[in-house]
C-alpha cells in the first residue's frame, strides 16, 4: 500500500484562499534524499511572496520552507542522518506544509536533543536568517549599532536576542506600543513605533546624529528610503524582505550622495548552499540556543488544515514571534 500524506498546495497565486490540503504519495528516497515525518512546521513572510506570485514557482506548487521532524528513511549517501534522528530544516524548493515530505537531505540537520521539536520549526528559516545577517553579511562587531525593522517578529525577536548576547546596540522598529514593548523585552535599547514616530528622525536623536551603522530591512518599500536616511557614511543596508511590497528601483548615485553606503540583497538559502555552509550556520543557531542567549518565542499555532488563517494574521501584522503549524 503506497504511504500518503497531506500536503498544502495552490494551483494558482493569489490569496490565503488559494491553498489547499491534498494527499500525496510519498515514495522513497533516492540518492541524496531522505523521508521526514514532520512534528511541526514553520511559518515564514516568505510563504506568503511564494503564493501570491511575488517570488514566482512553477504551478502547480506546494509551500512551506521549514518543518521538523522524525527521519523515517535514507537514501544512498546521507551519511549526516540516520533513521530515528530528530531533524529540523529551512530548505528550498518549498513544500514544508505537510504530513510528510521525500526531500533532498543537503539542508536537514539533525535537532539536538534539548531542543524542542515546536522550537526547531519555529527557528531554522528565522534564526539562521539572523546568523547570516549579524556573521556572513557584514563585519557587525561589539559596539556596533544597527537599525532593525519589524522587530517584534518570529526574526526580529531572535535579532534582538542575538544583538544583545553580542554586545551590538538594535534600535527595533515596530507597529504598536505593545510590539515595541516586546522587542524591548528581548533585548533591543531602543525601539521605535513607526505608527506614531518618524523613526528617521528618532534615529538621528538616539544616534547624536551619527546615524547607524547597518540597517536590516525586511519590510522593503515602506521602509527603504528612510533606512538609507538613517545609516551613517559608509554604512551597510540589508534589504532581505519585502513584506510591503517590492523595494522600487535605486539610483546608484543616491548611495554616493547619502555618504557611499553600501546596499544587498542576500538570501538565506545563497549562505547555506552547501552541506557544510548549511552546518555551520545552524550549529551556531544550535549554540546560542542552548546556551540560553536565544529563547523562541511561539506566540501563534495553528492546525496544519487552517494554514489560511494563519496567513491572514501573518499578513495583517497580528502575529508577535513565531508562528507554526502543528501536524
Amino acid at each position: 500500500m503506497t504511504r500518503t500524506a497531506q500536503t498544502v498546495v495552490i494551483d494558482a497565486f493569489g490569496g490565503p484562499e488559494a491553498m489547499r490540503l491534498e494527499t500525496q504519495p510519498l515514495g522513497t528516497p533516492g540518492p541524496g534524499e531522505i523521508l521526514i515525518r514532520h512534528e511541526a512546521c514553520g511559518l515564514n513572510f516568505i510563504d506568503v511572496y511564494q503564493r501570491t506570485g511575488l517570488y514566482p514557482l512553477n504551478l502547480p506548487a506546494a509551500l512551506g520552507m521549514e518543518a521538523s521532524g522524525i527521519i523515517e528513511a535514507v537514501g544512498d549517501g546521507v551519511t549526516h542522518l540516520k533513521i530515528g534522528d530528530r531533524a529540523a530544516y529551512a530548505s528550498a524548493p518549498p513544500g514544508a506544509y505537510c504530513e510528510a515530505r521525500v526531500m533532498n537531505a543537503t539542508q536537514v540537520c539533525r535537532l539536538p536533543d534539548n531542543i524542542s521539536f515546536e522550537d526547531g520549526a519555529a527557528m531554522m528559516l528565522k534564526g539562521m536568517t539572523v546568523q547570516y545577517l549579524f556573521h556572513r553579511t557584514t563585519n557587525l562587531k561589539k559596539g556596533d549599532t544597527v537599525l532593525f525593522h519589524a522587530a517584534a517578529g518570529g526574526v526580529g525577536l531572535i535579532a534582538c536576542q542575538w544583538a544583545r548576547s553580542e554586545g551590538i546596540h538594535l534600535i527595533g522598529t515596530a507597529g504598536s506600543d505593545e510590539k515595541c514593548e516586546l522587542a524591548k523585552q528581548h533585548g533591543a535599547d531602543h525601539v521605535i513605533n513607526y505608527n506614531t514616530e518618524d523613526f528617521v528622525a528618532r534615529v538621528k536623536e538616539i544616534t547624536k546624529g551619527a546615524g547607524v551603522d547597518v540597517v536590516m530591512d525586511s519590510v522593503g518599500h515602506d521602509t527603504f528610503e528612510g533606512s538609507l536616511d538613517c545609516l551613517k557614511p559608509l554604512g551597510m543596508m540589508i534589504s532581505f524582505g519585502n513584506a510591503s511590497g517590492k523595494v522600487p528601483p535605486v539610483d546608484l548615485g543616491t548611495l554616493a550622495a547619502k555618504g557611499s553606503l553600501k546596499i544587498t540583497r542576500p538570501t538565506l538559502f545563497t549562505h547555506m548552499a552547501t552541506r557544510e555552509a548549511c552546518q555551520e550556520i545552524a550549529d551556531h543557531l544550535f549554540q546560542k540556543v542552548s546556551a540560553g542567549d536565544v529563547k523562541m518565542r511561539i506566540d501563534q499555532r495553528f492546525p496544519l488544515a487552517d494554514v489560511a488563517n494563519a496567513h491572514r494574521a501573518l499578513e495583517a501584522r497580528k502575529t508577535t514571534g513565531a508562528t507554526i503549524l502543528t501536524v
